[in-house]
């Protein structure tokens, strides 16, 4: 393959790519200081937010399994901006009204707040 036809700073990012590793799992992450410090920042974010609280589990219900996510942010000219951890649930294993009745999402992408912005201006 040749990235002779790329502008310069999309072989940057494009070599880039190659050269880190993304980890499949905590155990791995944990290992890697960078990666542990972007673990330590999500879980410091998930107990600032309040994301959960501890409760016992209801007799004959499974608890909620949860993995960790692992990305890397590359600014545009291909150097990497920060490690990205998050702890996501699975949610494919719950029943809506028997293990939840209600759904959270922390992130709110600014382009969604664009539209809506633009969107109500638009309509008065």
């Amino acid at each position: 393959m040749t990235y002779s036809n790329l502008a310069s700073e999309f072989k940057a990012f494009t070599t880039s790519l190659d050269t880190e590793v993304i980890p499949n799992d905590i155990s791995v992450a944990m290992k890697k200081p960078k990666w542990w410090s972007a673990v330590m920042e999500e879980i410091r974010a998930l107990e600032k937010n309040e994301t959960w609280e501890q409760v016992a589990l209801p007799e004959g219900h499974k608890t909620v399994g949860c993995k960790w996510v692992f990305t890397i942010k590359y600014k545009s000219d291909g150097t990497i901006d920060w490690y990205k951890a998050r702890l996501v649930a699975k949610g494919f294993t719950q029943t809506y009204g028997v293990d939840y009745s209600e759904t959270f999402s922390p992130v709110a992408k600014l382009n969604t707040i664009r539209v809506l912005l633009s969107v109500a201006v638009n309509k008065d």
